[in-house]
């Protein structure tokens, strides 16, 4: 291997100024200026800085109030996101677990609860406002053997894609599915929407 000359290791080919001359010039160049100033207004820092008006005057608010016509009550706006929000709880997990085991341990032949067909267990994996992200993370639950659904969402802030999966026909089902997605690194929280 042939060995580098030092001629090659210089930059700009030997021409030129260096950097750190440039430097020490600027900021020569500037204690130059604050230099002249200074001398210029008599060594006085204090002429340097602006001064206030004695003249100023605040403003004065008008002798006769200005009628304002009363801004319209705000209807509310029902969008359908948000009704299903008033209807969604999120369970936490010792209800859950607790729910599935009294699920597992009723009878087989027990009737089911009396609002068993209102009530959907439903899981969210994630929400995003990029439906890239979104659908990544519905790609890694396909990996770990559910199935995943993306769901948009209009909010004030602009659209949300939710990941979601089921809905599954008890807390047992549901817990399970939880279960399957944590053991792959998926933090998810379990709904129950009515």
């Amino acid at each position: 291997m042939a060995r580098r000359s030092k001629n090659q290791a210089k930059r700009n080919g030997g021409r030129g100024v260096p950097g750190w001359i440039w430097l020490l010039g600027g900021l020569a160049g500037g204690v130059l200026i604050a230099a002249v100033l200074l001398v210029r207004n008599g060594g006085d820092v204090k002429q340097l800085l602006p001064k206030p008006d004695p003249e100023a005057r605040a403003p004065v608010a008008a002798d006769e109030p200005v009628a304002q016509d009363a801004p319209e009550p705000r209807k509310p706006k029902y969008d359908f996101y948000d009704v299903l929000r008033e209807r969604e709880v999120v369970i936490p997990d010792a209800e859950l677990n607790a729910q599935a085991q009294r699920e597992a341990a009723a009878p087989a032949d027990a009737a089911p609860p009396a609002n068993a067909d209102t009530v959907r267990y439903l899981i969210q994996a994630g929400a995003f406002r990029s439906a890239a992200d979104a659908e990544a993370l519905k790609a890694r639950i396909a990996l770990a053997g559910e199935i995943a659904r993306v769901e948009s969402a209009q909010t004030d802030t602009g659209t949300i894609y939710r990941v979601r999966l089921g809905p599954y026909p008890n807390a047992g089902a549901l817990a399970a599915a939880k279960r399957t997605l944590g053991s792959h690194g998926i933090e998810a929280m379990a709904i129950r929407a009515e």
